[in-house]
């Protein structure tokens, strides 16, 4: 295995960690702990909590 292909499998591998990190925070950050999504909650639900 020569060294380009290990570096080519090496980004290959972080750049598909990196996108699953971005897109699980993402949706982390777009609900909140009750599973409901933070942009639909009408003004009165988020004043309750």
């Amino acid at each position: 295995m020569s060294f380009g292909q290990i570096f080519y499998y090496f980004a290959l591998a972080l750049f598909a960690f990196m996108t699953f990190v971005i897109i699980r925070n993402y949706y982390r950050n777009k609900f909140n702990d009750k599973g409901q999504r933070m942009d639909m909650l009408d003004q009165y639900e988020e004043n309750k909590k």
